[in-house]
């Protein structure tokens, strides 16, 4: 395989052939890069993580030590999967079908996990697919996520539920007013209407 001369793929790695890596990204110890999956400039992938068949990622994209990412997931620039995420592609698994007979891959539909921008998924959150997580959206350690999250949610718990807003920086946004919250660290302010909240500067 030829990739290059920027990436970086250790060499107990498994990386298929048909796999296509960008520049600047690193993939450690112990990782395995299934065929046809894509990853963009600068992304790293961890010890022993998994990404799947197909799967694409965009640009710096970070996959933590023994995160599992199936296909056909789609993971958002500038996103962030903890250690030991897992991010499912079957909403009703079995090995065998009714009559008993061992399950083939013709045999079921994968589903996938989609992550927006700039989301993190904590350590050790499961991702049950079909779900969309939403930009810059937090998933908690330990969550299961079995709905869709909003843009700048913070989900946390089994099943998981939004306690809070969260901003570009990480932080839990402050309300200002019934419709307003601004970001303690960088000022940023965001707009609530009808359970979504909006970046009030991105407005036009």
């Amino acid at each position: 395989m030829t990739f290059d001369e920027s990436v970086r793929i250790a060499p107990s790695a498994d990386v298929d052939e048909g796999a296509e890596i960008g520049s600047g990204s690193s993939v450690w110890h112990l990782a395995q890069v299934r065929e046809q999956a894509v990853l963009g400039r600068g992304c790293v992938i961890g010890r022993g993580a998994y990404i799947g068949t197909g799967v694409r990622l965009g640009e710096n994209v970070k996959v933590q030590n023994y995160a599992l990412v199936y296909e056909p997931a789609e993971v958002g620039d500038g996103a962030f999967i903890g250690p030991a995420a897992v991010f499912t592609n079957d909403h009703r698994p079995r090995s065998v079908d009714p009559d008993g007979k061992q399950k083939r891959a013709g045999d079921w539909h994968a589903v996938g996990v989609t992550v927006g921008e700039g989301a993190s998924i904590g350590a050790r959150a499961v991702c049950v697919a079909p779900v969309r997580i939403g930009r810059w959206a937090m998933v908690g350690a330990g969550a299961v996520v079995t709905g869709d999250v909003p843009d700048f949610a913070l989900v946390v718990g089994v099943p998981a539920r939004r306690i809070a807003w969260i901003g570009r920086a990480g932080e839990r946004l402050e309300q200002e007013a019934p419709d307003t919250w601004r970001c303690p660290e960088t000022g940023a302010l965001y707009r609530e209407a009808d359970g979504e909240l909006t970046e009030i500067d991105n407005e036009h």
